[in-house]
């Protein structure tokens, strides 16, 4: 079984999507500190060919937390639709992302990863993914453990024989370590496909809004298929 974690974040890129893809099992990253500034509660889009950012709010922000404690700040919708609509309203597939969208922001949950997991599971349907979700935290004593432990002790619970991580992973994770607890380490190499958008030139690495109001749930599938495992020993 291939398992994969990564931090919830707010309609993060198209690659964050393929890791999920990827995996038999993805675990939401919930009992980890809080990053500021990080792409948690915000993600890039482009208006009129500029980059901007494209957030939600929570409070009291702070790395001493977890994501699983923090709360976010009730948004205002249609101030956050608004945006949208003047980015994307000529943008081909617009109805079918402002739809999104608007489900996204009317959770009524305020616990910030619960929030973003529930955003998480409407665009994975959108997208026709069917991997399962998981918490971090549904692990008691995991949270105890240190970087690459706590992933051995996730695929020892979950089965698991495989671990897939973002390629940035490489400079972070020893693929021999995993080898002897038994686990085959892949990293994912996404292609991050170029496709029509607003500006003259090309942008990669936008919120998946981005290429949700551009593409076909059929070209999205196309897209989501874009990518390479490299086993962490070959790399």
């Amino acid at each position: 079984m291939i398992l994969a974690a990564n931090q919830p974040y707010f309609f993060p890129y198209l690659g964050w999507w393929q890791l999920l893809k990827a995996a038999d099992l993805f675990l939401v990253s919930d009992d980890y500190n809080f990053i500021r500034k990080g792409w948690i509660t915000r993600n890039r889009i482009l208006m009129n060919g500029d980059v901007i950012l494209f957030r939600i709010e929570v409070k009291g922000q702070s790395s001493f937390k977890l994501i699983k404690d923090m709360e976010i700040v009730p948004p205002n919708i249609g101030k956050k639709l608004k945006t949208l609509d003047m980015a994307y309203h000529k943008a081909p597939f617009f109805e079918a992302g402002m739809a999104l969208a608007e489900r996204v922001l009317s959770y009524p949950e305020r616990g910030l990863s619960v929030f973003l997991e529930n955003s998480i599971k409407e665009v994975r349907d959108y997208l026709g993914i069917t991997t399962p979700l998981g918490r971090t935290s549904d692990f008691p004593g995991n949270s105890l453990l240190k970087r690459e432990e706590r992933i051995y002790d996730f695929c020892a619970r979950t089965g698991a024989d495989t671990f897939v991580n973002a390629i940035g992973g490489m400079k972070l994770y020893d693929p021999e370590e995993f080898a002897r607890k038994g686990i085959r380490l892949l990293f994912l190499k996404s292609g991050l496909p170029e496709y029509p958008q607003s500006g003259a030139t090309f942008v990669k690495g936008l919120s998946i809004l981005d290429a949700i109001m551009y593409n076909s749930p059929e070209a999205l599938e196309v897209m989501l298929d874009d990518y390479t495992l490299i086993d962490g020993r070959d790399g």
